[in-house]
């Protein structure tokens, strides 16, 4: 597949317009027995031993405000310490994950590492909307238990409502227990809990929560698909499973049957205390192209224009001239991960710490 823009944009451009919505890869996964040697339970606070910083660095990330993450901060403390999973899940059109795959280039161009967004089985940047919201859940759980830090999701169209959907499975919507999943293995785990890393105590999959999601164009033609019916009445709710959920819309969205002037399409609900915001793009903005960032990390006017981007700005905040399409949504993301990466490191060196005072 060529890797030139234009050429790129011509053949999703084509997709889009000869498929639409009539498949996308529906198959599902066989499941395998997991490989013995790749199944192994974390003991209790082995991810608070593994985490391998120094003091200094310790107090550095401690000293961080969330909410005022700049470029040297990613560069020269968050980069050097633990970083927490990020999942994207692509729209459902062969070959939109093109756009997530961008968008996780993206994140890395900005500081972020690579590894921590690309599947650890098989490299992926992204997972499909296709695959069972379960076995995501299950995956969340896997690396939680494991990193200490739990993992941020990034939808897009489709996989928009499957970020959505998760949250949902998390909350125990669909079923009260679901199976943890190795994704080295690729396969389930014969568990439905996991050992909380930082507590030590055993605690099931259903009730974790995330720490950060967002998704972009959700909703419209999507939910007409079988897999997604389920989500019908339930996209704007956002349950008590993740602390931060950002929900963006374009002002003129005929894919997610947004109309110029319609709120709704940003009018999600939360559950519980979880902080839910709705911000609208502009209309010229283009569904399948929102998430094709990855040339914004590389042009420096743009980059700088990012990393100084705050979520309060929304709506007010003008980009540099000809950055293009998805700018702010891109800086949107990236102030939201940024922040997160900072809570999520803070919340795993407290634990770390309290742990060892508890043993002196």
């Amino acid at each position: 597949m060529t890797s030139h823009p234009r050429l790129r944009r011509i053949a999703l451009a084509a997709a889009v317009i000869i498929v639409a919505f009539a498949g996308g890869g529906c198959a599902t996964r066989p499941v395998v027995v997991p490989d013995a040697s790749v199944v192994t339970r974390p003991a209790a606070h082995a991810a608070l031993r593994s985490v391998m910083i120094d003091r200094a660095l310790e107090d550095r990330i401690l000293a961080l405000d969330p909410e005022q993450v700049t470029a040297d901060d990613v560069r020269d403390t968050l980069a050097q310490g633990p970083a927490p999973r990020i999942i994207l899940l692509h729209g459902g059109i062969y070959p939109v994950y093109l756009m997530m795959e961008s968008a996780g280039r993206f994140l890395a161009g900005m500081g972020y590492p690579e590894n921590r967004i690309r599947h650890p089985g098989d490299g992926r940047w992204s997972h499909s909307p296709y695959e069972d919201s379960a076995q995501i859940a299950g995956f969340i759980a896997w690396h939680y238990e494991r990193d200490g830090m739990r993992p941020m999701m990034i939808g897009h169209s489709q996989g928009g409502i499957q970020a959505v959907k998760v949250l949902h499975e998390l909350a125990g919507r669909f079923d009260h227990l679901i199976p943890v999943w190795n994704p080295l293995a690729d396969a389930p785990e014969d568990r439905t809990s996991i050992v909380d890393p930082l507590t030590g105590a055993e605690r099931p999959v259903v009730g974790l929560t995330v720490s950060y999601v967002s998704v972009v164009g959700a909703g419209g033609a999507a939910l007409l698909l079988p897999n997604q019916w389920s989500m019908v009445g339930r996209l704007r709710t956002i349950p008590d499973a993740v602390d931060e959920f950002t929900g963006f819309a374009i002002g003129l969205d005929l894919l997610a049957w947004t109309l110029p002037g319609d709120t709704e399409a940003i009018n999600f609900h939360r559950e519980g205390n979880t902080l839910v915001r709705g911000v609208m793009l502009p209309a010229w903005y283009n569904h399948v192209f929102v998430p094709d960032t990855d040339a914004l990390a590389a042009h420096a006017a743009t980059r700088n224009w990012i990393d100084a981007y705050r979520a309060a700005d929304a709506g007010l905040a003008v980009p540099p001239e000809n950055a293009g399409n998805g700018v702010l949504w891109a800086a949107d993301v990236w102030h939201g991960v940024k922040k997160h990466w900072a809570i999520e490191a803070q919340r795993l060196i407290r634990a770390r710490r309290a742990v060892a005072d508890r043993l002196k």
